[in-house]
């Protein structure tokens, strides 16, 4: 899914970037390739889910332009919404998708019903990477008030401005590159989002280009513990709330960089485990869940290892693009630990 528009290259350099892009395309795909395809059917056997709810609300189809460019976003208005304060999930698709698969893929629009909240999908532009993954490893989409980041905190200020949002329950979601980017955006905007939902994504920092990218991908330590300069004066950025999705057997965004979000996000990785659960989708995968600053029962840092899972979607429907109908559903243990956090006025 998730991936990248690069500078053209001489002729020459093509068969190494070719070979140096096998096996990672999914998150940083230059314009010259097409080297992956996103898979759209469950494995032969697999059953698809029977029991999703229905979304019986209506979609909106808007644009938001600001300084740094216009993109479209998806908008899902539950049926229950009678002009009353809800809250908002952001929702950052995966390089190749789009909002209509990402929607379909996660199912959210159908959480959406059971537990009333507006949806916002932000679609990447063509124009803006050429497989339409977010710019998350270019140093001018990872800072406040620029590029990307400013264009997805702009739709969700378009959203909270048009309808009645509660905005202390405000989040913000995503897979691979959009993960990615989620990192990104609960970083530079942390006064905007109550919590972020990270699923197959890398860390904020971890790489400042392509090659860098590639790296981390692969899981090596490029650009590892770096962090994008702050103005002398500018105060700490207030960690918030986190749940990491991640497959053990993701080929493509090696496991570790779901490590290294959950240290960054949980305050380090000397940070004890509050509790580890074992469990076990019936006739699925099974799970690892860790807990981390647990207070009154509530955790502010989740981590979910899915074991044997590739890179797509947990629980997601074979509706969309990059799913794995056999692990844990995801969205709805995103949506449950969302909904347990909300601002303090």
């Amino acid at each position: 899914m998730p991936i990248v528009k690069q500078q053209a290259r001489a002729p020459e350099d093509h068969a190494a970037v070719r070979d140096a892009l096998a096996g990672v395309a999914p998150l940083i795909q230059p314009d010259a390739f097409q080297i992956f395809k996103a898979k759209r059917h469950p494995e032969p056997g697999t059953a698809v889910p029977s029991d999703a709810a229905e979304d019986r609300g209506h979609v909106l189809t808007r644009s938001f332009s600001g300084p740094a460019g216009t993109r479209e976003y998806k908008l899902y208005v539950p049926s229950a919404y009678d002009g009353q304060p809800l809250p908002l999930v952001v929702m950052l698709h995966g390089c190749t998708q789009n909002a209509d698969d990402f929607a379909a893929g996660t199912q959210m629009n159908a959480l959406a019903e059971s537990q009333p909240c507006f949806v916002v999908y932000p679609t990447q532009s063509q124009s803006a990477n050429v497989s339409k993954c977010w710019n998350w490893f270019k140093p001018g989409h990872q800072r406040r008030g620029q590029g990307e980041p400013s264009i997805i905190a702009g739709v969700t200020n378009e959203v909270i401005e048009t309808y009645q949002v509660d905005t202390r329950r405000v989040y913000v979601a995503g897979l691979s590159a959009g993960g990615a980017m989620a990192a990104v955006m609960a970083d530079t905007y942390p006064e905007l989002y109550a919590a972020v939902g990270v699923h197959s994504g890398l860390p904020l920092g971890a790489a400042h280009n392509l090659p860098s990218a590639l790296a981390v991908m692969k899981g090596g330590t490029a650009g590892r513990g770096q962090r994008r300069s702050r103005p002398a004066h500018a105060a700490p950025t207030p960690k918030i709330p986190s749940i990491v999705f991640h497959g053990d057997a993701d080929s493509k965004v090696h496991p570790c960089n779901g490590d290294q979000l959950v240290a960054a996000f949980s305050g380090g990785d000397s940070m004890p485990n509050s509790t580890t659960q074992q469990g076990q989708v019936p006739g699925g995968r099974s799970y690892t869940r860790r807990l981390f600053n647990e207070r009154h029962g509530i955790a502010t840092c989740e981590q979910w290892i899915v074991h044997g899972a590739p890179h797509a979607w947990s629980g997601g429907s074979s509706a969309g693009s990059y799913t794995d109908v056999k692990g844990p559903d995801a969205s709805k243990e995103m949506l449950r630990f969302f909904l347990t956090h909300a601002k303090t006025v």
